[in-house]
């Protein structure tokens, strides 16, 4: 079947979640400018916020040939990047969100025939 708005949506919200990440690590590297230890957890969280990225970018991927797999991988790509960096990560979240309950809820018409 073809799932290009999956597809879009995800592949949409993953590279917009690269740049909620690598914004993410630019306020921390700022933060631990600033800090007096020299460190911040906005860095790391940034990190994971682009592995969730890439893991959306990912599902979007998949979502053509196993849909349940890709719009699965997008869920949890769109709730792991909104716990990791929140408010950076609003209109990506909101994408793969989307795009995965897609994947997850839309039948297949080769399925029924």
């Amino acid at each position: 079947m073809n799932r290009t708005g999956e597809f879009v949506l995800g592949l949409i919200g993953g590279i917009l979640g690269l740049f909620a990440g690598v914004f993410a690590l630019l306020f921390g590297a700022i933060d631990a400018g600033f800090s007096e230890t020299g460190t911040s957890s906005v860095t790391g969280l940034g990190f994971g916020a682009l592995l969730f990225s890439i893991l959306g970018i990912v599902g979007s991927v998949l979502v053509r040939n196993k849909a349940k797999l890709g719009g699965i991988l997008m869920i949890v790509a769109a709730v792991g990047g909104f716990i990791s960096v929140s408010a950076f990560f609003i209109i990506s979240g909101i994408l793969l969100l989307i795009a995965g309950i897609m994947g997850v809820a839309r039948k297949d018409k080769t399925a029924t025939e």
